[in-house]
Parts: C-alpha cells; sequence; structure tokens
C-alpha cells in the first residue's frame, strides 16, 4: 500500500514537472496609430525617449532589435554622421508587480481523476462548477500546491507589467508617423527577455491598422526555428 501511493506522488510530481518546463506563448496587447510611407529605403535612427539611456548598452542592445526590424521591412539604418530621413524615439520597462491569488486549476483537471484515489487527506476535492459543488476524487500535496482554505485549493503568485513605447517622426519637420504601444503581463520582470517579446509584437504586421488594438502571440524560442 505504501509502495503504491509512493508511486502516486511520484508520478504526479513528474507530472508537475513536466508542466511546469512547458513554455508558454508570451501574449502582447498591441496599439498603434500610423500614417508609415511605403518602405522605399528612408534611412533612420533609434533614440531613447529618455535621456538617462543615451549611450546605455542596454538600450543599444534593444535598439539594434528595432534596427533590425526596420531593415527587414525595407527602411535603412542611417550611416554614422548621416542625418537620418526618420527618428525611432523608443522606451521601455516593467513595473514592480502584484500579487494575484487564484483557486488552482488542477482541483477540476480530469486528469487529477479517480485513478489518483481520494485526497491527500483521506477525502475528495470539493470543487465548486457552475451547477453547484460537487465531489472530485483527486490528489492533493500541501508542500506542492500550498494551503487549503477549507475547501478550495488557493495559490498565489506575482505578475508583472511590461511595455514598450514607440513613435517614429520624420526628421527636420517632427512630423508624426508612428505611434505605438505593447503591453503585457507575465511572471517575469526580466527585460532582457521581455523586451525582445514587445519588440516582436510591435513589428507583427507593421505598421497595422491606424487605431486598432491587437493581440499577438509571439512562440517560444524554440517554436521559433
Amino acid at each position: 500500500m505504501r509502495v503504491a501511493t509512493s508511486l502516486k506522488i511520484a508520478a504526479a510530481a513528474l507530472a508537475l514537472g513536466t508542466l511546469g518546463a512547458c513554455a508558454t506563448p508570451f501574449r502582447a496587447e498591441v496599439a498603434r496609430f500610423q500614417q508609415m510611407p511605403a518602405p522605399q529605403g528612408q534611412s533612420f535612427a533609434v533614440e531613447p525617449r529618455d535621456e538617462r539611456d543615451e549611450g546605455g548598452l542596454e538600450f543599444a542592445q534593444y535598439a539594434s532589435l528595432v534596427a533590425a526590424e526596420m531593415t527587414r521591412l525595407g527602411y535603412r539604418q542611417a550611416a554614422p554622421g548621416e542625418q537620418p530621413d526618420f527618428l525611432i524615439r523608443m522606451a521601455y520597462g516593467v513595473d514592480n508587480g502584484r500579487e494575484r491569488i487564484v483557486a488552482d486549476p488542477f482541483y477540476a483537471d480530469p486528469f487529477w481523476g479517480p485513478a489518483w484515489g481520494h485526497g491527500f487527506y483521506g477525502r475528495p476535492l470539493i470543487v465548486r462548477t457552475r451547477r453547484g459543488l460537487r465531489y472530485v476524487h483527486g490528489w492533493y500535496d500541501p508542500f506542492l500546491f500550498g494551503p487549503r482554505f477549507g475547501d478550495v485549493g488557493i495559490r498565489s503568485y506575482t505578475v508583472f507589467t511590461s511595455g514598450l513605447d514607440i513613435i517614429i517622426e520624420r526628421n527636420g519637420t517632427g512630423e508624426r508617423l508612428f505611434e505605438g504601444s505593447a503591453e503585457a503581463v507575465s511572471r517575469n520582470d526580466n527585460l532582457t527577455e521581455l523586451v525582445p517579446n514587445l519588440v516582436e509584437a510591435m513589428f507583427t504586421g507593421f505598421p497595422g491598422n491606424s487605431g486598432e488594438k491587437v493581440r499577438i502571440t509571439v512562440a517560444p524560442p524554440e517554436r521559433r526555428r
């Protein structure tokens, strides 16, 4: 009996590890306003909107991503000392995060069905559905899922909101040609991972329909090959 229980716990832990290892797509909401001319080799330069980023290595890394996207579209990065046709002003950042509290979805997942027997404490799990409360035979480990409040499994985690803003102006006149913003919510606050995804989302379908807000999904790196 103890061997069977140990096997169940090991299998459940393995399943959780497999689920946690699966890379999830990056989802962003992108809003764009534009009157961009068709690409005909016009030159551009990427500048920070925040003067404190001027000359920064981190900004230069992200600026190179924007430059690569513009070049792919048919524009041309201005040579050193050349006056560009367009100025691209970029800003990015991530907030300090906020706590999100949810009921653990595994309690209602059929994966944890009758094959796992009763709950860890010798009783079935109780799940609230549209038709009221119902009993679900499942497996529960407080060390994996966190504490239970009554008959509801609760867990909390921190989510972060990141953003990227890009403005493109005609050099010399200041005429606005493009205004775009991309925003995403994630469990990660690492800008070196977030900004590349935000840039890719911003330039997906660029320049887009003016005044339209779209949701764009960026595939994990291993799925882009």
